[in-house]
């Protein structure tokens, strides 16, 4: 038999899991009819509770929990380390949960923070996450949660990202004045909020150089690397061909690089390459890669500023909040006009 956790008595009862959850710590807050309805039900289901978690809730784990979509990135890896450095600071531990961009993984890895395991979530959510109760059921646990990169519109919190829109507009408009009339942009997710600011910005370059928008050169990419491939290769071996690529993360750029060089496309001759990119090695790819370099640094930082303040306050409840940190356009030589 699974062992019963907040979640399960929340849905066995129709009440949230806050209210479980404080019913159980005897909170004022809770009538006493709720809190006997509550543990009855629990002594009836079987919840255990974790005598750990209870000592948690009371005290502090001095534990927080950063959760990304991967490590592979750099973007996430810089980002960590700043938050690390402020942890540090307040003599916190972190610990990194990775959920390889399924929305399955990450609900499971949130559902098991639920019951006390830590004292607030950094979070960039995955790329396939669409719905949000998991993270509304954390939050109502009492656990604080600051989104970082990739974030939820829908959920009333701390949201620090960088200037999405404007770095899309940016870097379309960089290929554009190097003197390509066809660039396609490769999306990573239509769920993500920074994708579909990346790609306003890319639509709004055309629009303000009279480019005609052409909908087959968006190109809808995701998690799995093998259909990123036949995607990108069917796009810059078909009739269609583009002069431009415009990333939205580096691995994109990256199988785009390696498309071309199985393919024997000339970078930047045949095709002019950007990227959203942390990538340290950006300037030893041949040809070195073009990048919209995002602070991944600072905004890491930044987050864990937020949620420390908040910890310190004893608040699982962080007040709307959006933060924009610029990232900055590094030219090298994929969009160079310089040939071989």
């Amino acid at each position: 038999m699974s062992k019963v956790n907040l979640k399960d008595l929340a849905k066995a009862l129709n009440i949230s899991v806050s209210t479980v959850s404080k019913a159980l710590r005897d909170s004022y807050e809770i009538s006493d009819e709720t809190k006997k309805k509550v543990i009855a039900k629990a002594q009836l289901m079987g919840y255990n509770p974790n005598p750990y978690a209870g000592f948690l809730r009371n005290q502090k784990s001095k534990t927080i929990a950063i959760v990304v979509p991967e490590l592979t990135n750099n973007y996430f890896v810089q980002a960590i380390s700043g938050a690390e450095s402020i942890a540090q600071e307040y003599n916190y531990h972190i610990l990194i949960y990775t959920t390889n961009d399924h929305k399955e993984k990450e609900a499971s890895i949130l559902n098991h923070l639920i019951n006390g395991r830590v004292d607030g979530v950094l979070m960039s959510v995955s790329s396939n996450t669409s719905q949000y109760a998991h993270i509304n059921e954390l939050i109502q646990a009492g656990v604080p949660v600051v989104f970082f990169d990739r974030i939820c519109h829908e959920i009333e919190t701390a949201k620090i990202t960088t200037n999405d829109f404007a770095s899309g507009f940016m870097a379309t408009e960089h290929l554009i004045n190097v003197g390509c009339k066809k660039i396609a942009y490769l999306s990573i997710s239509e769920h993500l909020s920074i994708d579909h600011k990346r790609k306003q910005g890319y639509l709004e370059a055309l629009n303000k150089h009279d480019l005609k928008f052409d909908p087959t050169l968006i190109i809808q990419c995701g998690t799995e690397e093998k259909q990123n491939v036949q995607k990108i290769k069917k796009i810059l071996t078909g009739n269609n061909k583009p002069d431009g690529i415009f990333a939205s993360v580096e691995r994109l750029a990256l199988t785009t690089y390696h498309v071309c060089n199985s393919n024997k496309i000339n970078i930047p001759k045949d095709l002019k390459v950007i990227s959203f990119s942390n990538l340290r090695t950006a300037d030893l790819l041949n040809p070195s890669l073009t990048t919209i370099t995002q602070p991944a640094f600072e905004i890491g930082k930044e987050a864990a500023v937020i949620l420390f303040k908040h910890l310190a306050k004893r608040k699982s409840i962080i007040a709307n909040e959006n933060i924009v940190i610029n990232s900055e356009l590094i030219v090298r030589g994929s969009t160079s006009l310089k040939t071989k």
